[in-house]
């Protein structure tokens, strides 16, 4: 295995065209966040193209079109829009070191969809190499190839090396606000209502819901807290108006509310404590976290009490950390059709789960991954089905995989219809 840190395209060719002529596999890196560590195994030789030399960002403010090049992390986009105008933005993902190339290709998302969609309805042009070290972009890929990219993974069909985005427009100010429910003050009633109204919101509202397990008021007592992310485009006595109408049930005080940039929200996604600078968005931290396992779903019909207490008890079993995420969709995510890019899970959908467990003993991952793998067996009757859906920036080898290394069309059949439902 080798290493190859391009720092200009023709490196990025010259590497492609070597791979291929002596039969050794390519992978790239640039997305950041794989949870399966894909682009660092394979069964057969290979060579890692890695991105992270590769980027430069142009922002236009009069087009309100910024270039990205693959190996610049979200909070570097996110810096330089900011600094290029306080009322736009861009619709991707709440963590600032995740690489464009990878997170973009992927069908990325964030707290902007409802409103805007995800990244992918924003890419109107992509430069990529493709497998024979060929420079090109949309008009000389095709639409077919251009269609593919944007959702169903760069590295599938030759190698990212920039997108250009169209910007959205976001208001100078926004609110923010995270509010606690534990078991015992009722989480699973408002869980259960947020289900109910989460997509019917507003669509300059997002509110992600967050299961997670918590220290109980005794001493060596756990239980769930229900945390509520949300971010609205507005002001917010307007957030407060809309929150005592639709989901009174949370309790929401104008004290819990907190007004802000855009740019600043991402520090608060983050959970950056009040008063972190902004420039912490341009970090690149290099040291590898804790061990960790993830995997996703789609729902369709509300989750019933009885089923998210059996969710509950579950959670509780762990050993380590575990938390959801229940991400709403509704607004644009409705209305864009499921065949306009390779990105298929639109309307229909309530929500997107994440799971997610992590642990620092080495010794301890086999029984973590065992309990992960229960965890997602007792919430099957509550997902998705025929098939039971995945989001492929969740990369999850539980899902499907090629155990040879080799491309198998039958094997890869089994997780692309979760992945891609058939598009």
């Amino acid at each position: 295995m080798a290493i190859v840190t391009a720092k200009h395209v023709s490196h990025v060719q010259a590497t492609v065209v070597c791979a291929k002529s002596n039969g050794i596999q390519l992978r790239i890196r640039s997305g950041g966040h794989d949870y399966e560590g894909l682009s660092y195994m394979s069964a057969v030789p290979f060579v890692i193209l890695d991105m992270f030399n590769l980027r430069s960002i142009t922002v236009d403010v009069s087009s309100k079109k910024a270039w990205v090049q693959a190996g610049a992390t979200l909070g570097e986009l996110y810096t330089k829009i900011n600094d290029a105008s306080k009322t736009l933005a861009f619709p991707a993902g709440v963590c600032a070191t995740v690489g464009a190339g990878g997170h973009i290709s992927g069908g990325g998302y964030g707290n902007l969809m409802r409103k805007y969609g995800i990244t992918v309805d924003h890419v109107v042009d992509a430069q990529i190499v493709d497998v024979n070290g060929k420079l090109l972009n949309r008009a000389s890929m095709g639409e077919d190839l251009f269609w593919a990219i944007r959702g169903g993974g760069g590295g599938s069909f030759g190698v990212i090396l920039s997108w250009k985005l169209n910007l959205v427009e976001v208001p100078r100010i926004m609110t923010v606000f995270r509010v606690n429910k534990t078991l015992e003050q009722g989480g699973t009633d408002v869980l259960y209502k947020w289900q109910l109204v989460s997509t019917k919101l507003p669509e300059t509202l997002f509110i992600r819901a967050m299961p997670q397990v918590v220290n109980g008021t005794r001493r060596g007592e756990k239980t769930i807290a229900v945390v509520f992310y949300a971010q609205f485009m507005g002001r917010a006595d307007e957030l407060m108006a809309i929150m005592n109408q639709s989901l009174p049930e949370l309790g929401l005080k104008r004290e819990d509310c907190q007004e802000m940039s855009w740019l600043n929200t991402t520090l608060f996604w983050a959970d950056y404590p009040a008063g972190t600078p902004t420039s912490i968005l341009l970090d690149r931290p290099s040291s590898p976290g804790d061990f960790f396992k993830s995997k996703s779903d789609y729902v369709k019909k509300p989750i019933p009490k009885e089923g998210m207490e059996k969710l509950w008890a579950t959670m509780l079993k762990f050993k380590n950390v575990v938390w959801m995420q229940w991400n709403p969709y509704g607004g644009v995510m409705d209305r864009i059709p499921a065949t306009a890019t390779a990105f298929p899970h639109r309307k229909g959908n309530l929500f997107k789960i994440q799971y997610f467990t992590t642990w620092l003993d080495a010794n301890t991952t086999e029984a973590s991954l065992k309990m992960m793998r229960e965890f997602y067996e007792v919430a099957e009757p509550y997902m998705s089905s025929n098939p039971r859906e995945a989001f492929f920036n969740y990369r999850d080898m539980d899902v499907g995989n090629n155990p040879s290394g080799q491309t198998n069309v039958d094997e890869a059949k089994i997780y692309g219809s979760k992945y891609f439902l058939g598009i």
